[in-house]
């Protein structure tokens, strides 16, 4: 029986010496991560729940999503359980894109911030 090959986790970033350097560093770190092993897994496996709450890999980054657009955009989400799954039409990469446009912009709010104990500036 030929060896199984796993996939290997990147490793935690090296980050500058700044609270706000490593607070990017793994915030990005995990963004990546979770984007990554969406992306990574094939139909049907990616809307498959391992889980007995019934979470989806795809559900999760959709959630996320709104999360990202929540915290950092200061987008109104109504029904967050909803946020767990994603329309059986989206696609993979869809939903991937729509998490990667989210933290980019969310992004662009965290480059203004400048001071950790303030709330964040908003969207531009």
């Amino acid at each position: 029986m030929p060896a199984r090959t796993r996939r290997r986790d990147t490793p935690p970033p090296r980050t500058g010496g700044t609270e706000i350097e490593v607070l990017r560093g793994f915030l990005d770190y995990l963004r990546t991560s979770i984007a990554a092993k969406v992306d990574g897994t094939p139909e049907p496996q990616v809307r498959t729940s391992a889980v007995a709450s019934g979470t989806t890999l795809l559900g999760l980054l959709n959630h996320l999503t709104f999360v990202e657009r929540s915290l950092f955009l200061g987008e109104q989400v109504t029904g967050w359980p909803s946020t767990f799954r994603a329309a059986p039409e989206d696609s993979v990469a869809e939903v991937v894109a729509r998490y990667r446009e989210a933290v980019s912009r969310a992004n662009e709010i965290l480059d203004g911030c400048t001071d950790l104990a303030a709330p964040v500036p908003g969207p531009r």
